[in-house]
């Protein structure tokens, strides 16, 4: 048996104006970094019509998911920069193998994010909030002109007392924890901060993932590519 318990509530922005001008700029990109599948739904929400593409311009994404967001919404697939589907994991760092030899100092590259509710930070600038940080320093170090943009906001999702009982009997019947945001596990702390997890089971499907993941106190944790089959067999492994 499976069940889904939201940890990330996401909502629009307050104010769209920064989305919108990154729209109407758009020519200047020589490229757009989508950090989710969400960053790209809830920015091309806020897409006019008749914007065409540079022939310069490339879309970067560091998953599969991200990279299906952009072709449902009709973007080929010879414009976008992922990494290679064989990699041992789909990050900023096997992103930037792909991009590295390739990036401009003379035009800038804009990454698209999520913004948290509590940050307080303007949506748009330089403030790098979360995010790909990792890729936007190796790109401050080759002087290309960086710009992070925040599409949509991330907010802790208030849980109900059924959904508080249920978690914490999670913690010690055996379940086993599929994690795929670090954000989500800050969130669950914040919703369970006296649950004891040491007795808990978890697969992450990245490293730094399965960091936080034993930082808050989880018993066993298994780091797996975020992939079906890779999933799967981590999950036969708990049996």
């Amino acid at each position: 048996d499976s069940c889904a318990w939201p940890l990330i509530e996401l909502g629009a922005l307050a104010d769209a104006r920064p989305l919108q001008a990154a729209w109407q700029h758009w020519p200047q990109w020589q490229a757009v970094m989508f950090v989710s599948a969400q960053a790209v739904r809830h920015f091309f929400a806020h897409r006019p019509p008749g914007v065409v593409d540079g022939d310069a311009l490339r879309y970067w994404v560091t998953g599969p998911g991200t990279q299906r967001a952009l072709t449902a919404l009709g973007v080929s697939l010879d414009r976008i920069e992922a990494p290679d589907p064989a990699s041992a994991q789909f990050d900023s760092e096997a992103l930037w193998q792909r991009v590295s030899a390739r990036v401009r100092t003379d035009a800038p590259v804009l990454i698209v994010r999520g913004a948290d509710a509590v940050e307080g930070a303007s949506p748009s600038g330089d403030a790098q909030g979360q995010g790909r940080d990792w890729l936007g320093q190796q790109l401050r170090a080759r002087g290309v002109p960086l710009q992070w943009l925040a599409a949509y906001e991330r907010r802790c999702p208030l849980w109900s007392e059924a959904q508080r009982r249920d978690a914490q009997a999670a913690a010690h019947d055996g379940s086993v924890w599929l994690w795929s945001s670090s954000q989500a596990l800050q969130h669950l702390q914040r919703l369970l901060p006296a649950t004891d997890w040491s007795a808990a089971r978890a697969i992450a499907t990245h490293a730094r993932i399965g960091e936080a993941a034993t930082a808050l106190g989880f018993g066993q944790v298994r780091c797996v590519r975020p992939v079906l089959e890779d999933v799967l067999a981590s999950l036969e492994s708990f049996a």
